[in-house]
């Protein structure tokens, strides 16, 4: 066995990272407070416990990965972590947390001379395969601990050290947010197909595109295989969720007086999706109409 870690949430993506760890040889010891989650990664060579502090029982140096949703879960995890990991211990939190957060974090385990870093994951399920792309921030130390563990979870080349705490959430937080425009920017442009005077074949477009096109990606792969497997996209509703980097990117851009009308545009498009936008759209459309008379939406004017 080339290591042992635990994984404290066992969803999509930590079942997914553990699946890759134990492909790669190591033992993973796995906590969620789903029962369900738990008994999905026993089959899956993952050994689970019942109760969070079961993971005393790794080897040490023990690292424990975190793999649940940003905010106060993540600091209760932490605040019980700390209570049982020693010196040398080490602790990653791999979700999509605030990189001001993980900052904080880091000096909180760092008085107990425990070792943090914040991990940027992507590359979605499709990282169990292969690989994940991982965005760290941390000490030396740190760095030092989790080498092996992130180039086991990694494709070659895939990991970056960013710096410090917090850089890493800082990166990915970057990243997520370039993510949201370059979403955007796809789905309109199979919007406009849809609407074009002619009789087009936004598939056969699509896969031209990915095949020789500038704009051929890992996010048009994914747009041609949904359109394959619901043409009609019948299953879905024009609802449109967001995890909240998008909103912490948009926020720090500007902090730091960093011009971001892509993301910008793209967030707020995501919000209108959810009806926020809605009373607003409708107050536009009745001002039209006292203005100018406009009959409906779709008619001429300002």
């Amino acid at each position: 066995m080339t290591g042992r870690i635990g994984m404290v949430g066992l969803g999509r993506m930590g079942r997914g990272l553990s699946r890759r760890l134990v492909r790669q040889g190591w033992g993973v010891m796995g906590f969620d407070r789903s029962r369900e989650a738990e008994a999905l990664s026993a089959k899956e060579g993952v050994t689970t416990v019942v109760n969070l502090d079961e993971l005393i029982a790794l080897p040490r140096p023990r690292i424990v990965w975190l793999m649940i949703p940003a905010g106060a879960g993540v600091d209760e995890v932490v605040g019980k972590l700390s209570q049982w990991l020693e010196p040398g211990d080490g602790v990653v939190d791999g979700g999509n947390s605030f990189w001001r957060d993980s900052q904080r974090r880091a000096d909180l385990l760092a008085e107990k001379g425990v070792l943090f870093s914040d991990c940027g994951v992507s590359n979605g399920l499709q990282g169990v395969e292969e690989g994940f792309g991982l965005m760290a921030g941390g000490t030396a130390g740190s760095r030092a601990l989790i080498s092996d563990l992130l180039n086991a979870l990694a494709p070659p080349g895939g990991v970056v050290f960013c710096g410090p705490p917090g850089a890493g959430h800082f990166v990915k937080m970057v990243h997520n947010g370039v993510e949201y425009g370059m979403m955007q920017a796809l789905v309109e442009g199979f919007a406009m197909m849809e609407k074009a005077p002619f009789s087009l074949d936004p598939m056969a477009v699509g896969q031209a595109w990915q095949q020789g096109g500038l704009v051929r990606s890992r996010f048009l792969e994914l747009v041609l295989r949904a359109m394959a497997e619901d043409p009609g996209l019948n299953r879905f509703a024009p609802n449109v969720g967001d995890n909240g980097t998008g909103r912490w990117a948009l926020q720090t851009a500007v902090e730091l007086g960093v011009p971001t009308p892509v993301l910008s545009a793209a967030l707020f498009t995501r919000f209108q999706s959810r009806g926020w936008g809605t009373h607003g759209l409708k107050l536009l459309a009745a001002l039209r109409r006292q203005f100018g008379g406009h009959p409906s939406p779709g008619s001429g004017g300002v």
